[in-house]
């Protein structure tokens, strides 16, 4: 799996926390998203794929081998700095700062729509999950990681990062799997780990209803 290099990284928010990759066991279970992201992608390289907040673009490097035009919507305001860190890197992406429950693009115009830790900060899930079944094309797939939440894995992240999940997300990541399943229709769901209570992650991948 190849990720954009620690030192290329832009710091585009306080909730950016794409460093954490590469430290230890922290960076493991961090990691551990973007393998259950791939296990759930197409086996093929697709036409387009839209990864809604891609932060610093860490995973861009890993999504560009996965299609033939990466796009990039967040609400930072550094998609110059990402875009010109990641051609650096060689890797070529439209970025564009926009929320995920507005969407700058027409109806159906991706294959793949990838959310990784980032459907928890979205203020309106419901909408935005509209939002992604709209750009969807009709037999495209939206693949979404997104946190567990308990007490226990609250105090773990705390202890291995310093980062207070209920200050950042509040009771956002409880709304996260019914709205996206609202909207869209659930296909597959994995966790991680996968044998143990509580999970860390799920992993979803959804198609148009």
């Amino acid at each position: 799996m190849k990720l954009l290099a620690r030192e290329a990284l832009v710091k585009t928010g306080d909730v950016d926390h794409a460093a954490w990759n590469y430290d230890g066991l922290l960076g493991f279970v961090a990691r551990r998203r973007f393998h259950m992201a791939l296990a759930l992608m197409p086996p093929e390289p697709v036409e387009t794929l839209l990864e809604i907040g891609y932060g610093s673009g860490v995973f861009m490097p890993e999504l560009a081998a996965h299609t033939h035009r990466l796009v990039g919507a967040d609400v930072h305001r550094h998609a110059g700095d990402v875009e010109r860190a990641l051609c650096a890197a060689g890797v070529s992406a439209n970025l564009v700062t926009a929320p995920a429950e507005l969407l700058p693009f027409p109806n159906e115009s991706f294959d793949v729509v990838v959310v990784i830790s980032a459907f928890e900060f979205v203020s309106d899930p419901v909408l935005a999950a509209d939002e992604i079944s709209r750009v969807l094309r009709p037999r495209g797939r939206a693949i979404v990681v997104t946190p567990g939440a308990t007490p226990v894995l609250d105090l773990a992240l705390r202890v291995l990062s310093g980062a207070d999940p209920r200050k950042d997300f509040g009771r956002r990541r409880e709304a996260v799997i019914p709205a996206l399943c609202s909207r869209l229709r659930l296909e597959r769901i994995i966790a991680f780990p996968p044998l143990v209570w509580p999970k860390m992650y799920r992993a979803l991948q959804l198609g148009k209803p």
